[in-house]
């Protein structure tokens, strides 16, 4: 079994040292083609310049594939534990709608902050992605300590502020660590200057998020996608999202609350006895079950999603078409699929400038990203982002297409 891959996204003040952060991961982690980095000091030679990982990123963006249709780019790096991949995006606006419609996901964050200027407007954005999109595994790293002197007061008062902004979002980061990028300070290896902080380093850091988001591990989500008929046998086919089937567990069916018993579990045409996240199978049950696509089967015992009527999100409205108050509109939320009304405009964002728009709670225009109230139809499973992603993200589809993509933020019901 390979290693684990694991997603995550940098986000931070444009001048305070994301693309510097980036480039020393590549290099402490031997992570670089072969001859890149000699090339990279020999060009800072020529231009009379000292070494600075920043252009790194420069250099392999050359040879990244020129193509104006990506708007993620990924960069890969690895541990001895974790194979990682960090998404970077041109702009905001790529990134977020990446991430909102699950074109690209960061299940955690590096926020970077500059010792020397602390939190700036920027940051405080950036931040508000993070809210945004729900991610709970977030570390801070407060970078540049060599030009503060490695002062621990200078940390505190940092870490201090951040830490009081952000629990305004609702983000309770998981770790702060001073660094300094450039000089390879707490990034890969423990920092000789910074001998008063005895936490974990950047990759350390992240090394922990590990065991999280091992789909496997956590309680079985399998939403199903057709109902097939086989003589006297009823096949219930669908994707496991998360946890394991075995013959003979007891199951329940949501969200009409119906139990019965696997008989077998079926996988193109030969007979399995456990199947875990990530596979594809059909099942029996020992009584017929009479249900449809959009049920979720759960294992009886272990903890259950959540019922609603009533959805909150985060939306990325991608129609030239507003969506206005009051509107109908389809709701698809892993094999659900549910008709809603628009019942109540919270928040509306500028998804490239991040800023905050007036007070129009009538109807949201192409590209913004809005924080909704929307009544179903008809009730429907889901889970929270950060738990299962299939069951806490949608998208809204209107004459066939897809106008947005979103996250679900409160959930609501019993």
């Amino acid at each position: 079994m390979g290693k684990e891959q694991f997603n995550f996204v940098i986000v931070g003040h444009v001048d305070h040292g994301k693309s510097t952060l980036i480039g020393r991961l590549l290099y402490d982690t031997n992570s670089l083609p072969e001859g890149k980095m000699d090339e990279l000091k020999k060009t800072c030679e020529m231009m009379g310049k000292p070494l600075e990982f920043a252009y790194l990123l420069d250099h392999l963006q050359e040879e990244r594939e020129q193509n104006i249709t990506i708007d993620t780019t990924q960069i890969f790096f690895k541990t001895q534990k974790k194979e990682y991949v960090i998404i970077d995006a041109p702009g905001h606006k790529e990134f977020l709608k990446n991430m909102i419609t699950g074109a690209s996901l960061a299940e955690s964050a590096i926020l970077i902050v500059d010792a020397k200027e602390g939190v700036q407007e920027q940051t405080k954005r950036h931040s508000y992605i993070l809210g945004l999109l729900g991610l709970k595994q977030v570390i801070v790293v407060i970078n540049k300590m060599d030009l503060v002197e490695y002062k621990k007061e200078k940390f505190e008062e940092i870490k201090k502020e951040i830490v009081s902004f952000l629990s305004r979002l609702n983000i309770y980061p998981s770790f702060i660590i001073p660094i300094s990028a450039m000089e390879g300070d707490n990034i890969a290896n423990k920092s000789k200057n910074i001998g008063w902080y005895e936490g974990l380093t950047v990759l350390e850091a992240l090394d922990t998020f590990k065991d999280t988001d091992i789909m496997e591990e956590k309680a079985l989500r399998l939403p199903i996608q057709d109902v097939y008929k086989f003589d006297e046998r009823r096949i219930l086919a669908g994707r496991i999202e998360s946890g394991k089937i075995k013959k003979n567990d007891e199951i329940i069916l949501l969200p009409e609350y119906t139990e019965t018993i696997v008989k077998s579990i079926e996988e193109f045409n030969r007979q399995r006895d456990v199947v875990e996240a990530g596979i594809s199978i059909g099942i029996t049950t020992t009584e017929p079950i009479f249900t449809e696509r959009g049920s979720v089967i759960c294992k009886k015992g272990e903890n259950l999603p959540k019922i609603i009527n009533t959805l909150q999100g985060n939306i990325f409205w991608m129609s030239k078409t507003p969506f206005k108050k009051g509107e109908r509109i389809f709701l698809k939320l892993a094999t659900q699929e549910v008709e809603c009304i628009l019942e109540k405009i919270i928040t509306k964002m500028n998804s490239s400038s991040l800023e905050s728009i007036g007070n129009d709670e009538t109807q949201i225009e192409n590209t913004e990203v809005a924080k909704i109230i929307c009544k179903l139809d008809k009730p429907i499973v889901v889970e929270d982002f950060n738990i299962t992603p299939e069951l806490g993200r949608f998208v809204l589809i209107q004459n066939e297409d897809i106008c947005a993509g979103g996250i679900l933020t409160n959930i609501y019901g019993d």
